[in-house]
């Protein structure tokens, strides 16, 4: 690292505010590198830095673009990890701490808050002046919504400030989200608060397996970190079957609902010919088919895509026997590359607060057998993966299902173990 710091001292010159003279006569300092990134059809991060840097005269963000700029030069990163708490908590912050702070000063620290959203992201205006109000007042004022964790992201705050910035945040009804090696923010989509497909009540389910884990959010104490996403049907509008430990999807047993007059009306209105092409040659699994001129539907072959649902909303529902499915271990490149989740419950009644009991046993059940068999730093697909999953299914006491294979034997003189 000293050895590229030398070799780009004659290319980039200090823009700090201890009077080395790199400024231009702004508030900001000349960044040639990332004004590159303003250029062309879409917004650059860049831009909305340097607004919002001229506008609060923040000198912290100041010294973030100096230290980005750096780095750009000598094709290096200068953040590292720490451990910043509040208290109560071991999870909810970020850290980052700059290894050339004698360089750039302003940009010492620059810490994240993670903050829990609303379950479907309900958010009213009241409440998101209050968010920005605080963390303009002790923080950089850059938010993201969402980060790929669910999380608010709060970026940007100087350690003595994160307790005070975040007594008040509490005060306002706002926590912390996750962090480390426990349970992180949860997700769900709008559900059946504004969607005709949803197939369970997904906020009220979310907001009860919060609450039961929120020692485990707050104060991480498992082999890694685990997360939940809840979408109301197989549109899966949270990308829980590849972003999450645990993807709770809405779906339904019986056969899809026809309007039979409504789909009559749908076909007259766009022709025969865009339904065949449109509906029914993309069915995936041919389960539809056209019998004495009306839309019929095969349950048992259909995979539950919502690709006809989705172009036929008024025609079409979901079927009235209605519960989730539960698929576990989807997650980014870690230690085996990138999964999806693998199907286990293929279905589960989720109408009652004792359904709901049921399915958070199921889940303790299924953490406490990670705990016993996991590695650290091991997702628990990563586990599944690693010790097969017969052995997991039995070590959860779940009934075997053809459903859980992910693809049936193509080679008749080769025996495969499911």
């Amino acid at each position: 690292m000293e050895g590229a710091q030398k070799a780009a001292s004659d290319e980039v010159k200090c823009c700090c505010s201890n009077g080395c003279g790199g400024g231009n006569g702004t508030f900001l300092n000349p960044t040639p590198m990332l004004d590159k990134l303003e250029d062309g059809p879409w917004p650059s991060f860049v831009s909305g830095f340097k607004q919002l840097a001229e506008r609060t005269e923040n000198t912290m963000l100041r010294g973030v673009m100096d230290q980005l700029e750096y780095s750009y030069n000598t094709k290096m990163g200068y953040w590292k990890g720490g451990l910043v708490t509040v208290d109560g908590y071991g999870a909810g912050v970020i850290t980052r701490y700059s290894m050339i702070k004698d360089k750039f000063p302003e940009a010492v620290e620059f810490h994240t808050m993670r903050i829990q959203p609303a379950p479907g992201l309900h958010y009213s205006t009241e409440m998101l002046r209050e968010l920005c109000d605080i963390w303009e007042k002790y923080g950089s004022g850059i938010i993201t919504l969402h980060g790929q964790t669910g999380d608010i992201m709060l970026q940007g705050i100087e350690q003595d400030k994160v307790q005070a910035c975040f007594d008040e945040l509490n005060q306002r009804g706002w926590d912390l989200g996750g962090a480390g090696a426990g349970m992180r923010t949860a997700v769900s989509c709008i559900g059946q608060g504004r969607c005709e497909n949803a197939c369970y009540d997904n906020l009220k389910a979310h907001l009860k397996i919060l609450k039961h884990f929120v020692g485990p959010l707050h104060r991480p104490e498992w082999n890694y970190k685990l997360k939940f996403k809840f979408s109301a049907c197989p549109n899966d509008c949270t990308n829980a079957i590849m972003r999450s430990d645990f993807a709770v999807i809405g779906t339904w047993k019986d056969a899809i609902q026809i309007d039979k007059e409504e789909a009559k009306a749908w076909i007259a209105e766009r022709g025969m010919d865009v339904f065949v092409n449109q509906v029914l040659n993309l069915c995936p699994t041919h389960a539809i088919s056209l019998k004495d001129g009306e839309m019929a539907i095969e349950s048992r072959d259909c995979v539950r895509c919502m690709h006809c649902l989705n172009a036929m909303p008024k025609a079409l529902s979901p079927g009235k026997e209605r519960g989730i499915s539960l698929l576990m271990g989807g997650k980014n490149t870690l230690k085996v590359g990138v999964n999806m989740g693998s199907l286990i419950v293929p279905f589960m009644k989720f109408e009652t607060d004792e359904d709901m009991d049921e399915f958070i046993e199921l889940i303790e059940e299924i953490i406490d057998w990670w705990d016993d068999h996991g590695l650290d730093h091991e997702r628990i697909g990563e586990t599944i993966e690693r010790v097969g999953l017969k052995q997991f299914i039995e070590g959860v006491g779940l009934d075997l299902d053809i459903n859980m294979v992910s693809r049936p034997r193509d080679n008749p003189y080769f025996k495969a173990e499911y």
